[in-house]
C-alpha cells in the first residue's frame, strides 16, 4: 500500500508545473541582450531552434484552470507574465521577418485580439492575458513593466523569467530600467519639462488605487530630487508623452 502511494505521489510531482520558469529563463538568456537600458530579442535565433519555447509553450497550456487556481498569488501571477511574454515571441517568431507587431493582425482586428494558442484549455489572445487576467485579478500597476509586447517602445524584455519567489525584486528591477531609460521616460531641468511613455497616458489610472497616481509613483523613481520629486507627484511640473515606437525590439 505504501508502494502504490509514494508512487502516486512521484506522479503527481512528474507532471506538476515548474514554477521556476528555468526553462524560459534560458530562452531569454540564451536570445535577449541589452544595449543600455533597452533589450533585443534575436527572433532569428529562436525561430531556427524553436523546440525550447514549443516544449515552454507545451507547459503553460497543460495547465488546467483547477490547478491555477490552488496557486499562490505570486505564483498565479507570474505564470501570466511569463504567459503573455512566451506568447508574444511565439507570435513574433511563427511571422517572422516583421517590421512590427502591429502588422500581425488580421483585417479589422489588433494583433492583441488574435486567437493563435490555448490557455486553460480555451483558444485565447494576449488581450486576454493581460486585461482579464492579470489587471482585472491584480492590483499591481507595476505589471506594465513587465508584459513587453515585443516594440523599442515598450519595457525591455528582461533576461530573467518572473518567479513568485523573486517578483517583488523583479518589478523593481523592471520599474527602474524602464524610468531609467531616457528615450522613454525623462525630466528636461533645462526646459523643466517631464517627457513620458504613453504607457502613463494609457494605463496612468492603473496607479491611482496603490499609488495614488501615476505621477507620485514616478515621483520618487525618476529623480533623487526631494524638491522635484513633491512637484512631479502635485503635479506641478509640466509633461508631455514620447512617440511611441512599434518597432521590432529585434536583435540584428
Amino acid at each position: 500500500m505504501k508502494v502504490l502511494f509514494l508512487s502516486f505521489f512521484i506522479s503527481l510531482n512528474l507532471f506538476a508545473f515548474d514554477q521556476t520558469h528555468n526553462e524560459f529563463e534560458k530562452i531569454l538568456k540564451d536570445s535577449v541582450v541589452f544595449e543600455g537600458n533597452q533589450s533585443f530579442v534575436n527572433y532569428k535565433k529562436i525561430k531556427a531552434s524553436p523546440e525550447a519555447l514549443k516544449k515552454y509553450l507545451s507547459s503553460l497550456s497543460s495547465v488546467k484552470q483547477s490547478d491555477f487556481e490552488n496557486w499562490n498569488a505570486g505564483e498565479r501571477l507570474a505564470f501570466l507574465i511569463n504567459a503573455y511574454n512566451a506568447f508574444t515571441i511565439k507570435l513574433i517568431v511563427d511571422n517572422y521577418p516583421t517590421q512590427s507587431i502591429k502588422d500581425l493582425g488580421g483585417f479589422l482586428k489588433s494583433p492583441w485580439k488574435k486567437e493563435f494558442f490555448t490557455l486553460f484549455g480555451k483558444q485565447t489572445h494576449l488581450d486576454g492575458i493581460e486585461h482579464d487576467l492579470i489587471r482585472k485579478k491584480f492590483d499591481e500597476p507595476r505589471i506594465h513593466f513587465a508584459v513587453v509586447c515585443a516594440s523599442i517602445g515598450c519595457p525591455p524584455i528582461q533576461r530573467f523569467a518572473f518567479r513568485a519567489s523573486e517578483i517583488e525584486k523583479q518589478f523593481k528591477i523592471a520599474t527602474k530600467t524602464f524610468l531609467m531609460d531616457q528615450n522613454k521616460n525623462s525630466y528636461d531641468k533645462k526646459k523643466k519639462k517631464l517627457r513620458l511613455s504613453k504607457i502613463f497616458k494609457w494605463y496612468g489610472d492603473d496607479f491611482n488605487k496603490k499609488y495614488g497616481s501615476y505621477l507620485r509613483f514616478i515621483s520618487t523613481r525618476i529623480t533623487e530630487d526631494k524638491s522635484l520629486q513633491k512637484k512631479i507627484a502635485a503635479d506641478k511640473v509640466n509633461s508631455s508623452w514620447n512617440s511611441y515606437d512599434w518597432d521590432l525590439n529585434e536583435k540584428k
